[in-house]
């Protein structure tokens, strides 16, 4: 028996597990196109400041991805989950998408990598045409970074064209010019302000309706070179409504980490893929949900994932944004890293209740390989922080 603290005050008692549930790795998936946004494990022993560039365990970090991978899912790299711009610079993210994308071909995983204008973080946004200008560049050298290395492109929001843009318009162009210029088809991403506050009013308008609007005018203009969209809305009515309205062959890839399994499973008119933060530590359930639904077990599905949605509501509470911290705590527990330390000291973004909390939920779901580790790692946890 471990004692858990509780948001209100005082402690309460809980029984961990003592065997796991979670399976163990399997083929490709085949229903489903389904890619788990993974996140990176920092070098606890760099000495470091929280101003400085993160300090990455390369080993650890890429031994986490071929975890996704041996699971069947592909890895979206160096996307908000990978602490883009709360912790990981351009730099960092440029080095994780070189040795990511290689690690990719070499054991035949399936990635996609963040595209974005994080060169340009700054204490003062960029405006007028000079900004949209550095917006421009900034993507196209990310763009062709990961069109070196084979990966796939996902044109992340940007922070800075959010400060630049004065208008729909504004957007129409840019992304035009970029989808112009994209090789392959990529995926584009509509990242909503609960996952990061700078991008209130994309795509043109704070009114979501209208930003829809101007988002599927982009995409009817270059329908050949979108291979889909990545929707983080939280807003299960409204990503059905946007994938209804889709151009044929333009994919839906769910972003939702509150609707996930009803998203995917889909309706008469069709379904979301997936690429999700949350799949980072439900891979092994994840992918044998979607390996049920690849027979045509709908229920079976449901039975496995829908169980799920309570841990994933609870590490995406509000501040939505700090969600990593609870990721990597769950990747410590489960033994895939050897500390809880985050780029940046994002490891103190929640308090010890929430993780208390994450714990019970992952362990309830069999998600620990190792049970006896993952409680003996939450005693030192609760013995550290609270003097439990």
């Amino acid at each position: 028996m471990i004692r858990l603290p509780e948001a209100g005050g005082g402690t309460r008692d809980y029984t961990p597990r003592t065997e796991p549930q979670a399976p163990g790795g399997g083929g490709p998936l085949t229903s489903r196109t389904v890619f788990s946004a993974a996140h990176v494990v920092a070098d606890p022993y760099a000495d470091t400041t929280p101003d400085s560039p993160a300090a990455v365990d390369w080993d650890a970090t890429l031994a986490f991805r071929r975890h996704l991978w041996s699971h069947g899912l592909g890895v979206a790299e160096a996307m908000d989950t990978a602490q883009r711009g709360m912790g990981l610079d351009w730099a960092g993210a440029a080095e994780l998408i070189r040795r990511s994308a290689a690690e990719a071909k070499a054991v035949g995983g399936r990635i996609a990598c963040g595209v974005g204008t994080d060169q340009l973080a700054g204490p003062e946004p960029l405006t007028g045409p000079a900004g949209l200008a550095a917006v421009r560049k900034a993507y196209e050298e990310q763009l062709a970074l990961v069109e070196e290395t084979g990966s796939q492109a996902v044109l992340m929001a940007s922070r800075a064209l959010a400060a630049a843009a004065s208008g729909p318009e504004d957007y129409l162009e840019l992304y035009g010019h970029l989808l112009r210029q994209a090789s392959e088809p990529v995926v584009l991403h509509w990242l909503g302000p609960m996952f990061d506050p700078a991008l209130d009013g994309y795509w043109g308008s704070a009114d979501l309706d209208t930003a829809t609007e101007t988002f599927l005018e982009v995409i009817a203009a270059h329908p050949d070179k979108v291979d889909g969209i990545k929707v983080s809305l939280l807003d299960a009515r409204r990503e059905v409504e946007l994938r209804r309205r889709l151009p044929e062959g333009v994919r839906c890839y769910t972003g939702d980490d509150f609707h996930y399994p009803e998203l995917i499973e889909g309706d008469e008119h069709g379904f979301s893929h997936a690429l999700l933060g949350i799949f980072d530590p439900l891979a092994p359930l994840a992918a044998e949900a979607v390996r049920t639904l690849d027979t045509g077990d709908t229920d079976g599905f449901r039975a496995i994932l829908d169980p799920t949605v309570a841990l994933s509501r609870h590490l995406f509470q509000a501040p939505t944004r700090f969600y990593k911290t609870g990721v990597v705590l769950l990747a410590w527990l489960a033994g895939h890293q050897d500390h809880f330390t985050m780029v940046g000291g994002l490891q103190s973004a929640r308090s010890l209740p929430h993780l208390a909390t994450a714990y019970e939920l992952a362990d309830g779901l069999g998600l620990f390989p190792d049970p006896a580790l993952a409680e003996a790692r939450m005693r030192s946890l609760l013995a550290v922080r609270g003097g439990l």
